[in-house]
């Protein structure tokens, strides 16, 4: 990604961002390791109840974005806010009691443990509803019921997300914040990861996730935006960016 294309694809924000009753809402955010920042000045917004997904190339900073949501990395400037709370700086536990649950892209379940202990792990903010939550994950999830037995590491990628996904909802969250989940599944899998996504959105949960299969997460999400080079490059409705010509040849891998 040259300067020229990124500067190409800048535009404010603010001509973009409609979204005034945020649930989500980071403001001039920019992250780093040692002295240097991966992440310069980002804005995005995701609202109560919607799919927003971040796509872009490799090394824009979009998995160092939302590790930065999650609390697992701290932001060196901006504001993190969820439904008006200010959760920039904060460790990743209060803000997960905030309403914050984090799913990564690699190791995000534990293997040796079965699918009902993996559940039980995420309901540590209020072991006392342990029983009712899990009631509401066999629902969205037959196959986790009839499967709460065997080690998560004998599951199917898909199944895997599924207990990943149930644990992050264990705590009743108001956004899930996705890291690449359609990664390292087959085909068949990523379809059933996109049908999982929009299941878990469909219970009112709001998803933010970072995505490389960007048509076909765009083709469920209510907001796109595209990360080159650490910043923001483009926000807009998500069928405007699968729409767009520039960004079809620019990050969707097609030509209109």
């Amino acid at each position: 990604m040259t300067s020229e294309v990124t500067r190409g694809l800048l535009k404010p924000i603010w001509e973009t961002l409609l979204m005034s009753e945020s649930l989500l809402q980071v403001r001039n955010i920019s992250v780093g390791y040692g002295k240097g920042d991966i992440v310069h000045g980002v804005d995005l917004d995701v609202e109560a109840g919607k799919i927003a997904t971040i796509i872009g190339p490799n090394g824009a900073g979009k998995s160092t974005m939302i590790k930065t949501i999650a609390g697992v990395l701290q932001r060196r400037e901006g504001t993190i806010s969820i439904d008006g709370v200010d959760i920039a700086g904060k460790p990743a536990s209060e803000i997960a009691r905030c309403g914050v649950s984090y799913v990564p892209q690699e190791s995000n379940v534990f293997r040796q443990l079965s699918v009902l202990e993996n559940l039980q792990m995420g309901s540590w903010i209020d072991p006392a509803r342990q029983a009712e939550r899990l009631s509401k994950i066999y629902e969205l999830f037959p196959v986790l019921r009839e499967r709460a037995k065997v080690s998560a590491g004998n599951l199917s990628g898909g199944q895997r997300q599924m207990v990943a996904f149930g644990m992050a909802m264990m705590v009743e969250p108001k956004v899930l914040l996705l890291d690449e989940p359609s990664a390292g599944l087959s085909p068949l899998m990523v379809d059933q990861m996109f049908d999982i996504v929009k299941t878990v959105n469909s219970t009112g949960i709001a998803v933010l996730m970072v995505e490389q299969n960007a048509i076909q997460a765009l083709r469920i999400s209510d907001h796109g935006y595209v990360m080159a080079a650490g910043q923001m490059a483009m926000s807009a409705p998500a069928n405007e960016l699968l729409e767009s010509r520039q960004v079809s040849e620019l990050y969707l891998g097609t030509r209109q």
